[in-house]
């Protein structure tokens, strides 16, 4: 016989919310790959031990390529991690599955879309669609947090 799960794996909101934070979280780690990729093909290093050991000091030195990179992944935190608190609480306040899978989704794919957007300097207006579009559920779930805790405030 199988042991009882834990009451949030019972929870398909939150295992919904699960699968996508996770799929960020990697979206964020692969952009700090790519960071330090460029870092090394540019010889763009921002610790001097780095640069002594990649060729000389002269490489201690910063990089618009390398920079790029690093707004890119300095967005996700600016966004991804507020995302993660709101998509938890709201997970808690027993959503609808499907609506709540809408909101988690949207968001995933408009970040994704968003650091593309980024790392290939896409025209514009491409980034800040994708931003905006990814801001919608955060704003709904952050209502409906609000909404379902105003009275014990």
């Amino acid at each position: 016989r199988a042991a009882p799960s834990p009451k949030m794996m019972e929870n398909r909101v939150f295992l919904s919310f699960a699968f996508y934070s996770t799929i960020l979280i990697l979206k964020m780690y692969v952009v700090a790959i790519i960071t330090g990729q460029v870092r090394l093909r540019k010889k763009a290093f921002a610790n001097p031990e780095d640069a002594l050991r990649n060729g000389g000091l002269q490489y201690c030195r910063e990089d618009p390529a390398v920079e790029r990179c690093r707004r890119a992944h300095r967005n996700d935190m600016e966004n991804i991690f507020p995302f993660l608190f709101l998509g938890a609480i709201y997970s808690m306040l027993d959503p609808s599955p499907a609506v709540a899978r809408i909101h988690f989704f949207i968001f995933c794919v408009g970040r994704i879309v968003h650091t593309i957007a980024y790392l290939l300097q896409l025209k514009a207006p491409t980034r800040s669609v994708a931003y905006s579009v990814a801001q919608l559920p955060c704003f709904s779930m952050a209502l409906q947090i609000l909404l379902a805790t105003t009275p014990y405030w």
